[in-house]
């Protein structure tokens, strides 16, 4: 490949959206030693209205979209070539015009519990207040302990992790994966199994996007690709594509393989109290990843009931 001007890889300012949009860069770098040359490959930070607004809780001021809108918009307008997602924070309805090319390797996908005061999430004593801005965090950590209080924690890690000190909550829940890309894994209390707390859809995983029509950066992004990731995360944004609908209604979901080769979804639904928790499974070939989501979706969305859904998109933050 020769490329006289720079790739301007696209991202949120935040220090994890840096470190995921750094991590791309030297990716391409090892796959393209020509690309090492300083200045050609510039990351571009945008500024997004989910970043900006912070005494919000996502649901109130329009969901995940927030987090990517403006990048999006950067990109159709050619100001930045590829863009870098937490693709837990990406609609599944992606904007006419881009795609979704590749995803790298997942990261941890679990969730983290972190408390000064202690050791795990059953040691809290009753009436103790965990801080999250996760819908479904809320939701599972108040069916298994209805005797806790949740509060609102908006902000970047480092935000949330001084809100901690501070003493707004006694604990708080972040994802594993990137406490890992922050070198910050040491401030974990107590690692959270999935069979405790389901993740969000797509945690852990990192996404690039790029211009439908431009054919070699996509070329170049797809060498990028980690095929078993790409595959997981179909499945589990096949099931948030089937309950697309509500920006209040906490879904989890979680894609992995069989020692036989085949595909296992696990997938949940709540009510963002608590008060009611719907599970439900699939297991199929790793060709029918979509499907199986979307199944499992529609399955929920019929035995949670109407009720449930009560606006336009799932969230996750």
């Amino acid at each position: 490949m020769t490329r006289v001007d720079p790739i301007k890889l696209g991202t949120r300012g935040s220090p994890l959206a840096m470190a995921q949009a750094r991590e791309v860069r030297d990716l391409l770098i090892l796959k393209h030693p020509e690309l090492a040359a300083p200045g050609l490959i510039k990351i571009v930070k945008i500024k997004t209205t989910g970043d900006a607004v912070q005494d919000r809780a996502l649901s109130d001021i329009g969901g995940k979209g927030l987090f990517s809108k403006e990048i999006d918009v950067a990109q159709l307008d050619c100001r930045i070539d590829i863009a870098v997602h937490s693709m837990k924070d990406l609609e599944t309805h992606l904007t006419a015009g881009i795609g979704l090319v590749a995803v790298l390797e997942r990261e941890d996908v679990r969730d983290a519990f972190i408390s000064n005061k202690v050791k795990s999430l059953a040691e809290l004593p009753a009436g103790s207040v965990v801080g999250t801005s996760s819908l479904r965090r809320q939701a599972q950590i108040l069916h298994k302990r209805p005797d806790l209080k949740v509060c609102l924690f908006r902000g970047n890690v480092q935000t949330r992790l001084r809100k901690l000190s501070e003493g707004v909550a006694d604990a708080t829940l972040l994802a594993l994966a990137g406490l890992n890309r922050l070198g910050k894994s040491e401030l974990v209390t107590e690692i959270l199994a999935p069979e405790f707390i389901l993740p969000a859809v797509a945690q852990g995983a990192i996404g690039i996007t790029c211009r439908e029509g431009d054919a070699a950066m996509r070329e170049l992004v797809l060498t990028l690709n980690h095929a078993p990731t790409m595959v997981r995360v179909t499945a589990e944004r096949g099931l948030l594509n089937a309950l697309d609908g509500s920006c209040r209604t906490p879904v989890g979901g979680l894609a992995d393989f069989l020692t036989n080769g085949g595909l296992r979804l696990r997938a949940l639904v709540a009510k963002e109290d608590g008060s009611r928790v719907y599970v439900t499974e699939r297991i199929g070939s790793v060709s029918d990843a979509d499907a199986m989501g979307r199944d499992a979706g529609e399955e929920l969305r019929h035995r949670a009931g109407p009720d449930i859904f009560l606006n336009n998109q799932v969230t996750e933050k």
